[in-house]
């Protein structure tokens, strides 16, 4: 109780008060998120959204997998992971296809 350690991002579960992460800068956001307690963040979501402009945010914002922190430091509870992310959403699209590529062809 009362010390951070590191995990890999794969042993992260939604919603599990247990697994608060802190996020600060120059972190790749492992998940998406819910920001508790901190400073507010700049937060480069370039790689999610396509914006080049960091945004910021707070306490009881979302951040996203992918994302990297440019400014701040904040706890935060992780509220999905994997094919329940954007980037998991689009590669459990990709893999599930059945049609055939403009280049496969």
């Amino acid at each position: 109780i009362g010390r951070w350690i590191e995990e890999d991002a794969s042993v992260l579960v939604p919603a599990d008060i247990n697994h608060i992460i802190n996020i600060k800068l120059g972190d790749i956001i492992p998940a998406h998120a819910r920001l508790l307690n901190g400073d507010p963040l700049k937060i480069d979501q370039f790689a999610f959204a396509g914006e080049s402009l960091s945004v910021t945010k707070g306490p009881g914002d979302i951040v996203y997998l992918g994302s990297t922190c440019k400014q701040g430091e904040i706890e935060a509870v992780v509220i999905a992971t994997g094919v329940h992310t954007f980037f998991g959403k689009a590669a459990h699209l990709v893999d599930n296809t059945n049609q055939q590529g403009h280049f496969q062809k």
